[in-house]
C-alpha cells in the first residue's frame, strides 16, 4: 500500500486549527511529567513543540517527507519518523507510549480502521489515545444546508482534503470496535453543537 504524500509545509508554524485543540490536549497532560507521547500525523511538528515544552518525551510521525524535514530542522531534539498509519512501526516504538495524539488526521484516511489499529500497536497497556477531527452532527449539518454552505464546507477541489466526515457516534464506534474504551468527548470552537472540531479520548485496556 503506497504512503506517498507530497503535502508540503513552508514553516514549522501552527495552523489556525492548532488554537482549538492545543489547549485542551495540554490540559489533559498537565501534571504528568515525562509522559512518552507520540504525535501520529504530526505534519511539521508544531504540536510536538508544545508537548515537549510541557515536559513530555515526544516522538512525531507523518507520511509527509517535507513536513518531517521541516520538523527535524526546527526541533532537532525531538525524534521524527517518516511513517504513517499504514506502515509497520520500528520495533522500539511498539507498545512504547503512554499517550498517542492524532489531530485532524482520521478525516483524510481512505482506510480509517487502520488508525486505531496502529495506535493499539504503539500504546502501552493502559495508555490513552487523544483524537481530534472536525465535528459533524445533525444541527451543524442542518445549518450548513440552510445557509447554502454545503459545497464550501465539503470542498471537493481541496487537494489532500477531507474524505471522511465524523460524528461523535461514528468516531466512538471506530475505536470501540478495536477494543478501546471510550473516555471523554469535548466540542471545540464556535458554539455548542456547531463546534469547529472535537476532541475524543479513548483508553487501551490495561
Amino acid at each position: 500500500m503506497s504512503n506517498t504524500c507530497d503535502y508540503s509545509y513552508d514553516s514549522a508554524e501552527e495552523s489556525h486549527m492548532h488554537s482549538y485543540f492545543i489547549p485542551p490536549i495540554l490540559r489533559r497532560l498537565a501534571g504528568k511529567p515525562n509522559l512518552r507521547v507520540l504525535d501520529l500525523g504530526c505534519g511539521n511538528g508544531a504540536l510536538c513543540r508544545y508537548l515537549r515544552d510541557a515536559g513530555c518525551i515526544v516522538t512525531g510521525m507523518d507520511v509527509s517527507t517535507p513536513g518531517i524535514e521541516v520538523a527535524r530542522k526546527s526541533y532537532p531534539d525531538i525524534r521524527f519518523e517518516v511513517l504513517g498509519v499504514y506502515d509497520d512501526p520500528p520495533r522500539d516504538l511498539l507498545a512504547a507510549f503512554d499517550v498517542v495524539v492524532s489531530t485532524e488526521v482520521v478525516e483524510h484516511l481512505y482506510f480509517p480502521r487502520e488508525l486505531p489499529r496502529q495506535i493499539n500497536r504503539l500504546l502501552k497497556p493502559g495508555g490513552a489515545a487523544l483524537i481530534t477531527t472536525p465535528y459533524h452532527g445533525y444541527l451543524k449539518n442542518l445549518v450548513l444546508c440552510v445557509l447554502n454552505k454545503w459545497d464550501a464546507h465539503h470542498d471537493v477541489f481541496w487537494d489532500h482534503g477531507h474524505i471522511k466526515f465524523w460524528s461523535r457516534a461514528t468516531l466512538k464506534k471506530l475505536f470501540v470496535e478495536e477494543g478501546f474504551q471510550f473516555a471523554s468527548f469535548e466540542g471545540l470552537g464556535r458554539f455548542p453543537y456547531l463546534w469547529m472540531t472535537m476532541l475524543m479520548s479513548f483508553n487501551k485496556p490495561a
